[in-house]
Formats: structure tokens, sequence, C-alpha cells
């Protein structure tokens, strides 16, 4: 009977408390059954080898005396005595002979599995240390598993390996890093059922958001093959953001979806020769997703299961690192482990005292781009090395820059003062290893060690957003630390302008009330560059070659519409989900007709202006029949944002109302593509930039939720100022007093028809004083960009600047 066994114990039977029989990753694996039991994933079934059998297998053999004489004495930093010592303990471990004791229900436990899955014999065979998986220290990749295992014989040979995996280099010196003690290091062995993901996919997923330490956000990685070419950062993945909050109302809320390179598959060798080999992913499959919205959405609420299950059994609040795989011959997707994140430990505490932002001032030439890890910037010279076997030769304060880096390069990556690296996603191996060591990294650059050579001074700014650089030489750049004091007088007054959304998530940390300003035409232009009505009549565009583009950019999308719509969606989103449940305002587009036709198959729908800034834009476009059709388009990615999602805090603005006949007439247009004013509280303000609305502000009150004030067009509407000419560049004042009159007016006004008006031009950025001026006429936001955040914080705080009459 299963329970009379010494040696075994089943993961059904297993919980958190039996960490020390059976390690971190076997007493997980049981959590998880628990966790899952109304889940929409299976947790693989299997059986650990405990504790007590390593145990004996050293009494047997002799060996605990080995390890204690071969470790005593040895310094945390003395590599070269730790790895000595750990060569001659995994030979010795290699050579014994497991009891037969042990090995009797080793084999009987095994030949049940097999029978509970009607004779499939293949299993994996994991290492799962005491010291593992714990909420201060992963211990990812230290020790070995192995895969595809089949047969008794087989199975004895690999736990032995697991056995001497506890001593291999890469753990030895995490260990003495971390302060853990070599001779008490103890592990148990688990023997699970083989998910044939090499015949489909794998991957996996974090609760947060890793970089900037976001909890609202589950992230999803995903391959083609098994996962270990993911974490080994073999490969760029397929990579999914899904937000909580939403998701468990019951919205689809996928804030993203981006197909990664996926070059290579990791299978099993069908000849025998190697466990596993590495084969080509051809190109056009690697265009494709490698998950379903149905999939990335099952995962993301099992993923919440597992984070609320782990944290009420453990009594704390951390996120979790998973994995999953697609079964290539049942379809299912399973969950093989889930361990804390343990790089949040790392982040600043975002919420206490203070938040350091770094700002490149001087950009200079770009050696590589790749995603950013961490979230500073590091200025070093580069040491580029192939193998983790040159690791002697990396220096302290020097950026690594690899292909790729795994467990093994782990012993030698604590001297680094960065890491860049041409493969991986945000939850590879150098990802993982920077947020631990608490540097920035650059991974997924594909040409750094082309393009970077040793010696080299190069600038690592993982700071930008989603997009990391590495810049020629030494960039000049600057930290400002902003208070993050929850009770600051300003901190329910000052909103920001924020057009990119990889910045959102780091962002929505700061101490403001939201989004006064996200420009639709920014994320058009640079993330889905091309004119929305090429998306609907590609047959208009002429150029062979601006056709080719946007087919080649929309090709596996099942429309043109679609490819516009759902990227604009998930960027929207993505800003709308980041300060949930604050408001975020989207300026619907306010490209000028020049504007438009530099974007991909613009030329064949735009006409040509004279003088494009006071032209066919704004507010006037949408209900036009040279546009209606691409204003639809805007419409739907609102909608889907707002229903789909159930992102509600998104609000609307339209932008450059000439007349309130333009405001009706858009309005309408809205309303026509199910965007009506109050419905699920929908808001709609308008943009104040023409000196029409600031001398009769009362025509249009009564059509708009708000009103921000739009500095730049309404100065060089009162001055006659072309703001885009540098000619006139010393004509143009935005807290010049003819403006500051008009935007009088307005406020004036707002506050008699009970309406909350803002103002999200340059103008309260540029100037500080010119904001404080604002607040104290009673002015109820003020819209900035975040880099000016610092200087308005800094007002002096004994007497604010408050609404009018509550000064």
């Amino acid at each position: 009977m299963e329970h009379q066994q010494s040696y075994i114990r089943w993961f059904e039977t297993l919980r958190l408390e039996d960490l020390d029989a059976v390690g971190g990753k076997n007493a997980a694996l049981g959590e998880l059954m628990h966790a899952l039991r109304q889940g929409e994933s299976t947790v693989p079934r299997g059986f650990a080898l405990t504790v007590r059998a390593w145990s004996e297998f050293l009494a047997e053999n002799r060996l605990r005396g080995l390890i204690e004489d071969g470790f005593s004495g040895i310094a945390p930093d003395d590599q070269r005595g730790l790895f000595a010592t750990a060569s001659r303990v995994r030979e010795s471990i290699l050579d014994a002979r497991i009891p037969a004791r042990i090995t009797d229900e080793l084999e009987n436990a095994y030949s049940l599995l097999c029978r509970r899955r009607e004779g499939r014999k293949d299993v994996a065979v994991r290492s799962s240390a005491t010291a593992e998986d714990l909420p201060s220290a992963s211990f990812a990749g230290q020790m070995d598993s192995f895969l595809n295992v089949e047969g008794e014989r087989a199975l004895v040979e690999k736990v032995r390996e697991c056995f001497a995996s506890l001593f291999t280099d890469r753990a030895v010196k995490y260990r003495a890093e971390r302060g853990f003690d070599h001779t008490s290091a103890a592990i148990s062995v688990g023997v699970q059922e083989m998910v044939r993901s090499d015949l489909s996919v794998s991957g996996v997923m974090f609760t947060l958001e890793p970089e900037s330490g976001f909890r609202d956000l589950i992230l999803i990685n995903s391959t083609y093959g098994l996962g270990e070419t993911l974490v080994k950062g073999m490969v760029i993945p397929d990579e999914f953001h899904v937000f909580k909050k939403t998701l468990t109302l019951g919205c689809r809320p996928i804030l993203k979806r981006a197909a990664g390179s996926k070059e290579q598959a990791m299978i099993y060798d069908p000849d025998g020769r190697t466990c596993t080999r590495l084969v080509e992913v051809s190109p056009e499959k690697r265009r494709f997703l490698t998950l379903s919205d149905d999939e990335v959405l099952s995962l993301s609420r099992d993923a919440l299961r597992i984070e609320r299950h782990f944290n009420e059994r453990r009594g704390s609040d951390q996120a979790m690192d998973i994995e999953w795989a697609k079964d290539g011959i049942t379809g299912k997707i399973q969950i093989v482990q889930a361990r804390p994140e343990t790089g949040d430990r790392k982040r600043p505490v975002r919420d206490a005292v203070k938040n350091v932002k770094h700002y490149i001032e001087m950009a200079g030439p770009v050696l590589a781009e790749g995603r950013a890890v961490g979230g500073s910037i590091q200025i070093g010279q580069a040491r580029v090395l192939d193998t983790p076997s040159r690791l002697s030769e990396l220096k302290p304060g020097e950026i690594l820059v690899a292909p790729k880096t795994d467990p093994d390069w782990g012993p030698g990556m604590s001297r680094a003062a960065g890491v860049v690296t041409n493969r991986g996603g945000k939850t590879c191996h150098a990802a993982i290893a920077a947020r631990e060591l608490g540097i920035p990294a650059i991974v997924g650059t594909r040409i750094a060690t082309e393009k970077i050579r040793t010696g080299q001074t190069i600038t690592l700014s993982a700071a930008e957003g989603e997009t990391g650089r590495v810049y020629d030489g030494a960039v000049k750049y600057r930290t400002e630390t902003i208070s993050m004091d929850a009770a600051h007088p300003l901190r329910d007054r000052i909103l920001l302008n924020l057009s990119r959304p990889e910045e959102a998530y780091d962002h929505s940390f700061l101490p403001v009330a939201g989004v006064g300003l996200a420009r639709m035409e920014f994320i058009i232009s640079t993330v889905i560059r091309m004119h929305p009505l090429a998306a609907i009549h590609p047959e208009r565009i002429e150029d062979p070659g601006i056709r080719e583009e946007i087919e080649e950019r929309t090709r596996t999308y099942p429309s043109k519409t679609e490819y516009f719509i759902r990227n604009l969606s998930e960027q929207v989103g993505t800003l709308a989900a980041a300060f949930y449940p604050r408001k975020v305002v989207l300026r619907l587009s306010d490209f000028k007709t020049n504007e438009y036709r530099d974007l991909p198959g613009g030329a064949a729908f735009e006409p040509l202006e004279e003088n494009p800034m006071i032209g066919f834009r704004g507010a006037f476009r949408y209900s036009h029949a040279l546009y209606r059709e691409g204003f639809a388009l805007e419409c739907e990615a609102v909608h889907r944002v707002r229903i789909d999602m159930g992102l509600t805090n998104l609000k609307i603005m339209i932008p450059f109302v000439r007349t309130t006949r333009d405001a009706e007439d858009a309005l309408q247009e809205l309303e026509k593509n199910s965007l009506k004013r109050g419905e699920l509280g929908l808001e709609i303000w308008m943009m104040c930039e023409v000196p029409s609305n600031a001398l009769d502000p009362d025509s249009f009150f009564h059509l708009f939720d708000g009103f921000s004030i739009g500095s730049n067009d309404l100065t060089q509407l009162v001055f006659g100022v072309d703001r885009d000419s540098e000619i006139l560049e010393g004509l143009f004042n935005d807290s010049a007093p003819p403006v500051l009159e008009l935007i009088r007016r307005v406020i004036a006004a707002a506050k008699k028809q009970g309406k909350p008006v803002s103002i999200c031009g340059e103008a309260p950025s540029n100037h500080p004083e010119f904001a404080r001026i604002l607040l104290q006429e009673g002015m109820d936001t003020i819209s900035i960009n975040p880099d000016a955040l610092g200087k308005i914080l800094a007002f002096p705080t004994g007497k604010h600047p408050g609404r009018a009459g509550n000064e």
C-alpha cells in the first residue's frame, strides 16, 4: 500500500509543511494539486523520493564525512576551493550504490504510475532540494532535472545524477553567496508524468509584471517544444499580458499579444542517441502565436488561483513564478511547477518613501536594442564572452555581453554591473538573475555580441520603458528621486501626459490621480504604423512597396482591420489597466494631414494642404466622408477596452473643436459606434484649444463632461504663430498674459457651470511656476509630463495651491 512505503510520498499527499521531507519543488507540486482542484488546468501525477532516501544513501556509502570535511574551512569567496571539493563529491556520489530497499520502492512506485497512465512509461525526474523554491531564494536551475526517462534502470540512474547535482559548481556557488550551509543541504527527487510539450508548446508565467513590480498583471511567455529553450534564453518567446482585476469580473482583458522569434524548438531525440535535441522552427510557423486567447485566459485564471492559494497557505502576499506545458497528445495544459517570484524583493518599495527615476539626457549612437530588465542605467566597459568557461575573464564592474546565459553562468554573474544578451525574454535566466542581483540587463538584442567589443565603454539603459538600449560610450543621464508621500497635498490634483504604454506600469506607482492626456496618434504612428484607411481599402494604395509592407505586417491577423483594432486596443488597454481604477483620458486622433500622409498608405487617402496645422484635423474629421470609416476603427478599439477588457476608467477626449456643430457631429458619430456619453459611466471630454472655446465656453459646456486646455494650440492661435516653425520659435510663449487671460475665462466659466477643468499642454511642464498659478486660479487638475513631476511636487507644502474658494 502507498501509505506503508518508507521512501515514497505521492504528490497528492504533500503540503508545504512537508518541505523538509521532500524539498521545495515537490512540496509545491502537492500544494498545486490542492490549489487547482477547481482549476482549468491539472498537475501531472507523480511521487517524491524523500530526503530520508538521500540521508540513508549518504550513510550507506559513508559520504557525509567526505562532504563535511571537504567543505570545512572553505571561504564563501574561494571559488577554486569550492569547485574542487564539489567535483570530488559529485564523482563519489555517481560511483556509489543506492540501497536495494530504496530502489525497490522507487521501481514499484514507478510501475504503479505507469499503470495509472495506461502503460505510458515516460516520466520527468526532477531534483527538489530542501532549500529550493523558497520566498527568499529560488535556486532555479541550480540542480539537474531529466526529461523523457523510461524504464526502471534509467530511472535509478537519473535519481543518482539528481543526487550528484546538489553539488554542481553553480549550486555550491549559489549557496555560498547566500549563506546556505553545504553540509546540511539535502535533496529529494520528484518523478512525474511526462507532459509531451515537445509535440506542442510550453512556457512560464509570473503573477506580476517583473520589471516594474506591477502586481495587477499576469505575464505569460510561451514557445514551441520543451520549456528549456525559454528558461535558458535560447529563444525570444511569445508574450501575453492579462489584467487581473477585470479578469476576476469575467472580462477578457488581454492587454498584449506579441509574437517572439521562436527560431528553435527542443524536442525528444527520436533516435535515442541523446535525451533531447534542437530543431529549427519554420519561418512561417514562427509568425503565429503559440496560444489562443481562450488558452491565455484559462492559464491566467489558474495563475490567480495558484497565487491566492499559496499566499493563504503562507500568510504572505507574494507573486508566483509558474511553469506550464501543453501535452501534444492530449491537448491538455498542465501546471508543472510553482514557486515564489524572488526578484520582487529586489525592487524598491514603491508606495513608501520615494521612487527613483532615471532619464537619458543626451543619447548617443544605439548599438543594440532588446527587452529592458531592471529599470536603471549603468555605464561600464563591456566584456564579451561566448561561453561560461571564460567567466574568470569578467572583472568586477564590467558589463557582461553574451549570446545567452543559463545556470552555468550563474557563479560569475555576480561580478557584472549589467548584462546584455542576444537571445531571451523577460523570463529567461539572464533576466531572472539580473533581477535577483539588482543590476540592469538588456535581453534578446539578437546582435549585441556582433556590435559590441570587449573593453568598449557602453551605456546600458533599461530605464526607457520596455525597450532597452545599449548606447556607444558614456551617455549623460540624470537621476531624480520623487516623493511618494501618500498625504502629499497635490497628489489628487496632478495627472500625467503619457502616450508610451510601455512606460505605463512603471509610471503607475507615481503619486498622481491618473492620466490626463494619452495621445492616440502616437500609438498609431509608433506601434501600428499604417494609415487606418489603408486597413480598410488597401486596394487604393498605388505603391507596390507600401502594399507589400502592409501585407507583411498584417499577415498573421484575420484581417487588416483586426490588426489595426487589436493593436490599438491593447496599447490603450495597457494605459488604462496600469492606472486602474484611476481615470485615463484618451485623446482621439489629432494628426494633421501631412502627418497622416507620412504613415504607410497615407498618401492614398489624405489631401494636400498648404497649412495643415489649421486644416483638416480634429473633431471635424470624425464625421467627414474622407475619414469616417477610419474613425470607426478608433471607436471599436475604445469599445473593446471598455467593454471586453472591462476598463471603464478609460475616458475619451475630442481635440480641436472649432464650433458646437463640430462637437455635436463628433458626439453623434461616437454614439453610432457604440460610445454614447454616459453609458457605463463613459465620460467625454473636450480639448479647449481654439480661441472660440475660451471666448464662448458656455456654448460647449452642456455637451461634455469636462474640459482640458491644450496650451500649445491655444498659444499658436492666440499669437498667429505656427508652433512647428523654427523661425518663429522665439514668439511662442505659452505662459504669456493673453494666454493666461483666456485660461482664466475658461476656469471661471467652468466653476460657474460646475464642470471640471484641467490643462494638458506643455505649459505647466515647462514652467512649474505657471502650474502653481493655474492651481491657485482654481484649476481642478494639471496634466504634466512625468519628468516634470518632481518639480511640481516640490512646491512648498506649508501653504499649497488650492482650489478656488478653498484656500
